[in-house]
């Protein structure tokens, strides 16, 4: 009978001692995301909910929509979302077409220039944004290198591309290019040689191997570097205050200027929230298309 209730206790001991472990690993996770949730919620989350109740008050905490309206109403206001929109755009269609060409040739390419190409296309990622900035103005600026070159020929020539919004795109190219080339040549290098070259065998062309191999391994890899481009455009403050004109501006440089200069925190607030809306379009359509494929593949 002794050794029965001994028994029984020792089993008792072990199972609590089990759920205690039990109980050990269910918290540990989530212990151990804690710490990253917090700092998101102190420096993400809660000053987005803080600029957005800004955004509709006034100076005094009044509510209103004066705010938003100021960026539709106004003249200026307009024409830099217009012009922010036109450049972000223009950047990102212009730059994924070169870096898609660039990470075809790399991939498909066996010549030595290819590899050449391959080991250096993204040296201007690792040069500092402000040298390269001033490197390009020197060389697109109305004295600068182009105009000096033609000149050795009896050629004057301004190419006028500095404070404007071809010198925003063409610096814009020399950052995004290399790195939108970097995300495709990793989906490029999913296309097997052999699926090609049996295409090729079976009399496809070059455009048909493309339009049904190559593009759809590869689509969802493009959305996600234009996403990227695109929003990092939206926001973009150094190259646009260097090489851009004075009115209209980008989205950063009004923003700047809604904080340092006029010291208008609530229309700044605004500003805030409607370029966050605009890069918020860009997630949604990422994430859309990323759904469409998971359910394809469900489905098969």
């Amino acid at each position: 009978m002794i050794l029965l209730v001994l028994k029984a206790g020792e089993s008792y001991i072990g199972n609590e001692e089990e759920m205690k472990q039990k109980g050990k690993k269910i918290w540990t996770p989530y212990a151990m995301v804690f710490p990253a949730f917090a700092v998101m919620m102190l420096v993400v989350v809660l000053p987005i909910i803080n600029t957005i109740m800004q955004s509709f008050k006034t100076a005094d905490g009044t509510f209103t929509m004066a705010n938003y309206q100021y960026f539709f109403t106004s003249k200026e206001a307009f024409q830099s979302l217009v012009f922010t929109a036109i450049e972000a755009f223009s950047t990102m269609i212009l730059a994924m077409i070169f870096s898609f060409l660039l990470a075809l040739y790399l991939r498909f390419s066996k010549s030595r220039i290819s590899k050449l190409i391959g080991r250096l296309y993204l040296l201007p990622r690792f040069i500092p944004g402000i040298v390269a900035v001033y490197a390009v103005m020197n060389i697109i600026k109305d004295s600068g290198f182009i105009n000096r070159f033609l000149q050795l020929f009896g050629i004057m020539y301004k190419p006028g591309l500095l404070y404007d919004m071809k010198g925003i795109i063409l610096c814009n190219l020399w950052f995004n290019i290399p790195f939108s080339a970097m995300l495709l040549s990793a989906a490029l290098s999913a296309v097997a040689d052999s699926y090609v070259e049996s295409a090729r065998d079976a009399g496809c062309s070059y455009w048909k191997i493309f339009q049904k191999i190559i593009w759809p391994l590869v689509y969802k890899d493009v959305i996600v570097a234009a996403t990227f481009i695109l929003m990092g455009q939206i926001g973009a403050f150094t190259i646009p205050y260097l090489t851009g004109p004075n009115n209209p501006k980008m989205l950063g440089i009004l923003l700047y200027q809604q904080v340092n200069t006029y010291l208008d925190y609530q229309k700044a607030a605004a500003l805030s929230v409607l370029m966050f809306l605009l890069c918020l379009g860009g997630a949604v359509v990422y994430t859309k298309s990323n759904m469409k494929e998971e359910v394809w593949e469900k489905g098969r």
